[in-house]
């Protein structure tokens, strides 16, 4: 069986992570990784990067363990091709810059690399991702090979992550590649406006994004009547983009998130809208306005050769697929995974993420609650797309908000139910009555959301059994 050869877009996060080591857990004939594609999101790019390094580190450790214990080594997409690793967007297209690490950390791993600094690789890492100077003495050879020999399960990158991408996709057949995007949109946006049509020649791309049916994804918004939280002055909203002070924390507590969005369309709407117009029989219906100031990208040709095949996995779908704390214990401590060093990193950033889930839900029992495994589910469908079992909406228009001053990054559908026309009156014409062309047949987005998995109580188990070994 051909494998199903994917891109992997993120920025990692805690559930990035553990979609990371699902994918590598495939076998060479599910999965092949091309590349992994880094943008800002949960933390900035350079914490995303040093958890990818990490990640690798940690495979290594874990397969050798494993055979020194009998096991099987697993991991084996990895024997076959070791993915491209390039850096990309740090920042937004157009908005303020916002990040998750009221969740994930300031690290992004619930500060793994700061409570346990002896678990993190050695920063000679970051050489490989400079170019090397033109003249290099022997022994600065030498030490940068033994850093290239310390981490070799991946290729790293001196070319930004689109350029990376969009070579991949014009060197290898149209209809071959899969991009699986489980971060903001930013990377993707800038790839398709350098080269729309080389970026058209992707498979699919599937996108973990947006809440179509259900509310966002901030902090639970119970806390904004504590006296801890209302106690805080409101701070000046264009001053997120700010490291690990108290400015930033007083942000995070204070809310300064929608709670209309998915964490990924609101870190850039404008991005999620650049991408979705892709899918539209005229990408112009639906792109988003100009907007003045940094990172204005190209319109799209008035004529494209196809559109974009986009598959989403919304909130409504991803929420309900949980990792349950007990379980995870449970099956973690089993005999056989005690010494595992795969197990005993996880446990730590997974026990960290466990303890800000009961912290933002003071009111259940710990005992009902879990990670909800967002980015993981779009890696079980690239594992397992022939399944019947996966459900997706007929094509469905749904648009990204960018320009509303309490909705950015909301998925706006219509709900009106008007049955869908073909008209003839200019595209650049209003309609009275239906402004922006939502019942116009040749206007408006074409994407399928994922509605229906293999199921929701079986994920965790899939999850564990591949990346941990079968206890």
């Amino acid at each position: 069986m051909a494998p199903n050869r994917i891109i992997i877009d993120t920025d990692p996060g805690v559930d990035d992570v553990l979609a990371m080591l699902l994918a590598f857990s495939a076998k060479p004939e599910e999965l092949e990784i091309l590349m992994l594609s880094i943008t800002f999101g949960n933390v900035d790019v350079q914490n995303c990067l040093r958890n990818i390094v990490t990640l690798f580190h940690y495979i290594e450790k874990e397969r050798v363990w494993r055979k020194e214990n009998g096991r099987p080594e697993g991991f084996e997409t990895l024997n076959v091709r070791k993915p491209i690793v390039a850096i990309g967007a740090e920042e937004p297209l157009a908005e303020q810059m916002m990040v998750a690490d009221f969740f994930h950390g300031i690290d992004g791993l619930g500060g793994i690399h700061h409570s346990h600094p002896h678990l993190t690789p050695a920063e000679t890492w970051k050489s490989l991702f400079r170019p090397a100077p033109e003249s290099l003495s022997p022994e600065e050879a030498t030490a940068l090979q033994e850093v290239k020999d310390q981490h070799s399960l991946f290729t790293p990158s001196l070319k930004p992550a689109h350029e990376e991408m969009l070579q991949l996709l014009r060197e290898n057949e149209p209809d071959t590649i899969t991009i699986v995007a489980v971060g903001p949109l930013t990377n993707l946006a800038i790839a398709a406006a350098a080269d729309p049509e080389t970026f058209l020649r992707v498979k699919e791309v599937v996108v973990m994004g947006g809440a179509v049916h259900v509310p966002g994804n901030p902090p639970n918004l119970s806390l904004l009547s504590s006296p801890s939280v209302t106690s805080i002055p409101v701070p000046h909203f264009n001053l997120i983009k700010q490291p690990d002070t108290a400015l930033r924390r007083r942000l995070n507590l204070r809310n300064q998130m929608t709670p209309g969005a998915e964490f990924n369309t609101y870190a850039d709407s404008v991005a999620s809208a650049r991408v979705f117009a892709l899918t539209s029989p005229n990408p112009k219906t639906t792109m988003p306005p100009t907007l003045s100031g940094k990172g204005q990208l190209a319109a799209y040709p008035e004529k494209l050769s196809r559109p974009l095949k986009l598959k989403l996995f919304p909130l409504d779908i991803t929420s309900p697929h949980l990792l349950p704390e007990i379980l995870f214990s449970t099956y973690i401590k089993a005999p056989p995974l005690a010494s595992s060093p795969l197990a005993q990193w996880a446990t730590l950033f997974l026990h960290s993420t466990f303890n800000k889930i009961h912290s933002l839900n003071p009111a259940k029992r710990r005992a009902t609650l879990g990670l909800e495994l967002h980015d993981p589910l779009t890696i079980w469908y690239a594992l397992s797309t022939s399944d019947p079992a996966w459900k997706f909406s007929p094509d469905e228009d749904i648009r990204v908000e960018t320009a509303g001053q309490w909705t950015r990054g909301c998925c706006i559908v219509e709900r009106r139910g008007r049955t869908v026309k073909d008209r003839t009156e200019g595209l650049d014409e209003e309609v009275v009555g239906d402004a922006g062309g939502w019942a116009d047949s040749r206007r408006g987005n074409r994407l399928q959301r994922c509605v229906e998995s293999p199921g929701f109580n079986v994920f965790w188990g899939v999850l564990l059994r591949r990346v941990f070994g079968t206890v």
